[in-house]
């Protein structure tokens, strides 16, 4: 009986141990990302302006685009990032499934294309360069985002995240995360779902600076950008 209660005591240490370094890291990482999403809107606020101005001029739509995606729980939020695409490209995309099969195999399975048409000129250079993804400092101050975890999912991705969605979900989605690291675009859709519960695992404040510093190495190789 004493043998029995010990057993169950050390259990139950482990266990407030593991929780209580959960804590700790998400503290941590929320207060970091807080401040250093603040840090970067205000410096980052004149290449914002100069982008926004470049959209405008090329083409006409809204400078910024704002999807849903799925967030912490499966709730769902929106994200904003700049827009890269002629306006109505869901819509044009919508279309091409239907009625191209080459185009849907192809988007079915990695849930991009290769040489997608609908990219504007400015489109490809801050996709290139990830400023596209800038105004997602935003989602970051507001707490919908984090600086690093799973890229946010698009709703009608659910079925294909399979089991893999239940893990994720576990995890604030971030501005960059090992996707990104990983090579982007030249990574499969079912590696991505992959490499994020790899991440759920994994993650620590060690593993999320990692990450941060490789992000910086890729964006300025345009390793996989498209």
């Amino acid at each position: 009986m004493f043998q029995e209660s010990l057993s169950k005591g050390r259990v139950e240490s482990r266990i407030n141990a593991q929780e209580r370094r959960e804590y700790f890291y998400l503290a941590v990482k929320r207060v970091t990302d807080f401040v250093l999403a603040l840090i970067g809107l205000i410096l980052s606020s004149p290449i914002l302006l100069v982008v926004a101005i470049l959209i405008k001029l090329e083409s006409p739509g809204p400078v910024f685009i704002d999807q849903k995606r799925i967030g912490k729980d499966g709730k769902l939020f929106k994200i904003y990032k700049f827009r890269s695409m002629i306006d109505n490209a869901e819509q044009i995309l919508m279309d091409w499934l239907e009625t191209d099969p080459a185009i849907r195999e192809e988007y079915l399975t990695n849930k991009k294309l290769a040489n997608d048409p609908r990219i504007t000129k400015v489109g490809k250079f801050i996709r290139k360069t990830s400023l596209d993804e800038l105004p997602q400092l935003i989602n970051v101050l507001l707490g919908d985002m984090s600086l690093v975890g799973p890229r946010p999912y698009l709703e009608y991705e659910i079925e294909d995240m399979s089991i893999t969605y239940f893990t994720i979900i576990k995890m604030t989605p971030g501005i960059t995360g090992p996707w990104q690291v990983a090579g982007r675009s030249n990574v499969s859709f079912k590696e991505r779902c992959s490499l994020d519960c790899k991440y759920y695992k994994e993650r620590s404040l060690r593993k999320d600076f990692c990450i941060l510093l490789k992000t910086v190495k890729v964006v300025f190789s345009k390793v996989g950008a498209k």
